[in-house]
């Protein structure tokens, strides 16, 4: 956080513990959050479209505060119950009071004015405490504020690496745009970006990927208006990579389509060249999809709304021959954490079974539409190993006629081992920097298959 803007958080700090609206906003936001857990950037957008009163800076500040006090639920709740003599559960207000300690925005003197009971001292060393607890799960479970289940998921599937990736998914994400090269490349762009007042440093792993440095509303430039950029995790970037073909007229399926990210990103790799048909069960989102392509230019795009077990038309006439059957697939989401913190706690761990069973049912889609030697690319923004590399398993020992790609016949064999193990494509904020992301290449073979 620049300085300017940290001493001016310690000001906004500093008006919260006076109370006022600006206290009452955000202890009004954080017990709606908890109410379901929906998104928070949803529940922010509509606040600040009716408080009119609350300024840029200000939104900055609630909006990073609640943020905070979701992902860092477990470990203030154990900083103030350090504090308390009496066992009894945390107030907000002494959660929102311990959270501004533990960010270093207040001093515990600052504190104790507002909530003297409490031992604000023993609340700041929290973080000492919960390095010494020596069961890798707990410590993980308390310093990354996860679920116990999701925790032990960790260790059980990363191993030494869980504790570090656990930290890093519970960081506040970069703003990373994605230069659009229907439009121009990522050093235009970043030349159109300067000319617009933003300071930006290129993305490490894919020539598209910018990050903005500058604080600001994307959404509002004249750049992303044009559809020079959008808004896109690096590692969603990446993806779009695995969906690269020769042919000169490729036949392209993105089966769970969504709003597009992927549909467009896969658009402008190929230059509008082919046909992309982006499927969906939301109308919504699929409706999105079209207002975003027809902005980014993209020309070789259809989205197409499908449900479960039956296609339209157009879709049934592509059985058998797409080159490639692109599936951004449903998941928990855990890879994405730093972007949507909430999830966490609205996730619970019988999910999972039931999104790898779903995962499961797309893939034997995928094969029906993929054309013999073409390439089904199964992705998820999870990093768990049941809704992974079990799924792929899964699905390799259900149908004969599918096999498994290695990364190295993709990517080449350097860039598939910076991405990868070298067969599956995997990418992470603490190997990366990026969102978690799970990507198998298949591919349907020509033997018999039921």
């Amino acid at each position: 956080m620049p300085d300017l803007d940290r001493l001016a958080d310690r000001k906004l700090a500093a008006t919260v513990l006076q109370g006022g609206r600006l206290r009452a906003l955000v202890l009004e936001l954080w017990q709606r959050t908890r109410m379901d857990w929906g998104f928070v950037t949803d529940r922010l957008a509509t606040t600040f479209r009716k408080e009119t009163w609350v300024g840029a800076h200000d939104r900055r500040f609630v909006s990073e505060t609640l943020y905070g006090l979701v992902r860092h639920l477990r470990r203030v709740d154990l900083a103030v119950s350090r504090g308390r003599k009496v066992a009894k559960p945390p107030r907000d207000l002494e959660r929102l009071l311990a959270l501004l300690l533990l960010e270093g925005l207040i001093e515990p003197a600052q504190a104790a004015k507002v909530e003297p009971e409490l031992d604000w001292t023993a609340i700041a060393g929290v973080d000492a405490a919960i390095a010494s607890e020596r069961k890798l799960a707990t410590r993980i479970g308390l310093a990354a504020s996860l679920p116990d289940w999701l925790a032990a998921r960790f260790v059980a599937d990363w191993g030494d690496a869980a504790e570090p990736l656990a930290l890093a998914l519970n960081q506040r994400a970069p703003m990373t745009v994605r230069a659009n090269l229907l439009i121009g490349d990522r050093a235009a762009l970043v030349a159109e970006l300067a000319r617009e007042g933003l300071t930006t440093h290129p993305g490490t792993w894919s020539d598209t990927a910018l990050v903005v440095d500058s604080r600001t509303n994307l959404f509002q430039l004249a750049s992303f208006k044009r559809g020079a950029l959008e808004v896109q995790d690096e590692g969603s970037q990446l993806l779009a990579e695995l969906a690269r073909v020769d042919a000169p007229k490729p036949i392209v399926i993105d089966y769970c389509a969504g709003a597009g990210g992927k549909t467009l990103a896969i658009a402008a790799r190929l230059g509008n060249r082919g046909r992309i048909v982006a499927t969906d069960v939301d109308a919504g989102k699929l409706e999105e999809l079209r207002r975003r392509a027809r902005r980014a230019q993209v020309s070789n795009a259809q989205a197409l709304v499908i449900e479960e077990g039956r296609w339209p038309r157009e879709v049934e006439a592509l059985r058998g021959k797409a080159d490639v059957v692109f599936i951004d697939a449903p998941c928990s989401g855990i890879g994405a954490l730093r972007r949507n913190p909430e999830a966490r706690w609205r996730m619970r761990e019988t999910d999972l079974a039931e999104f790898a069973k779903r995962q499961q049912r797309i893939i034997a889609d995928a094969r029906q539409l993929c054309a013999p030697g073409g390439r089904i690319v199964y992705a998820t923004c999870t990093l768990l190993r049941v809704e992974n590399q079990d799924v792929i398993g899964a699905a390799l020992a259900a149908h004969a006629d599918l096999a498994a790609v290695p990364l190295t016949e993709v990517l080449g064999t350097e860039r598939a081992k910076s991405l990868g193990d070298g067969e599956s494509f995997i990418v992470a904020p603490h190997t990366h920097g990026t969102d978690g992301f799970y990507a198998r290449v298949l591919t349907r073979t020509n033997k018999s298959a039921p």
